[in-house]
């Protein structure tokens, strides 16, 4: 572990407490480590700039060269969010993400349910791990993974980017994670203080093809034009087809490009 004063968070609560390590092989394995066998503080961060066994929604990896990008857990007890509108959190942490993206780049965009887009490309993704206690979340650890000086992909991932790939300059690593930091507290203060409505409205405003026809497959990889048109209070993904609006669930339909 690094000195775990290497940054200084600008915020009331969000890194307070900091994990910070040179190498990590996931930062969401820490954190559920840390969990359960301590308290961690509220705003709880485990940072390291080169994960080694960084993990995706369903199992999928998420590739990061050493020291090149961000990535970082945070832990929270949203205890005043019921399980059923555990999607808020997601918009919250999205819409966050967003955030600090547009700060260096346009055509940003949030890619359902979790992925951040500059254009047609992905340059972060996000993990969340609930703990539920009975109908409330009890704890949470939200995994994010920011492509940010990496110019050279491996991986069999389709699409990824990174704000050096698209401002053309290097972006200093701290300075990124304490805006990161910043606007996830900003954005969870909002669902705090009762701004759901608010969250749910930007985060569908912001969204990856909405209003826009586009090629879906389904799981049986049958092939259909739709228009997405919002989220349901579940966090499912509205379709308008051909037959009339359908609700997707996650992997239950893919983008094509």
């Amino acid at each position: 572990m690094r000195n775990i004063n290497s940054i200084t968070f600008p915020t009331l609560f969000i890194g307070k407490e900091l994990h910070d390590f040179t190498s990590l092989p996931s930062t969401n394995t820490y954190a559920t480590e840390l969990l359960s066998k301590s308290n961690p503080l509220d705003g709880t961060v485990i940072l390291t700039y080169n994960q080694t066994a960084g993990r995706g929604q369903i199992g999928s990896k998420w590739e990061s060269a050493p020291d090149k990008n961000v990535s970082m857990s945070v832990i929270l007890y949203p205890k005043f969010l019921a399980a059923q509108e555990q999607f808020n959190l997601n918009a919250v942490v999205s819409l966050a993400i967003f955030d600090v993206v547009s700060l260096y780049a346009k055509k940003v965009t949030v890619k359902w349910p979790n992925d951040i887009y500059i254009g047609k490309k992905k340059v972060a993704g996000i993990l969340i791990q609930n703990t539920l206690a009975g109908k409330n979340i009890q704890s949470s650890i939200v995994g994010i993974g920011l492509n940010v000086n990496q110019t050279e992909f491996t991986s069999d991932a389709p699409n990824p980017t990174s704000l050096k790939l698209k401002t053309e300059h290097e972006i200093d690593l701290p300075q990124i994670v304490q805006e990161i930091a910043q606007a996830l507290e900003k954005r969870y203060l909002q669902l705090k203080n009762g701004k759901s409505k608010l969250i749910r409205m930007e985060y569908i405003t912001h969204l990856y093809r909405f209003g826009k026809p586009f090629t879906f497959q389904r799981m049986d990889d049958t092939y259909f034009t739709g228009i997405i048109t919002g989220i349901s209070s579940l966090g499912k993904l509205v379709v308008d087809t051909e037959t009339g609006e359908e609700e997707f669930g996650l992997k239950e339909v893919r983008f094509c490009r």
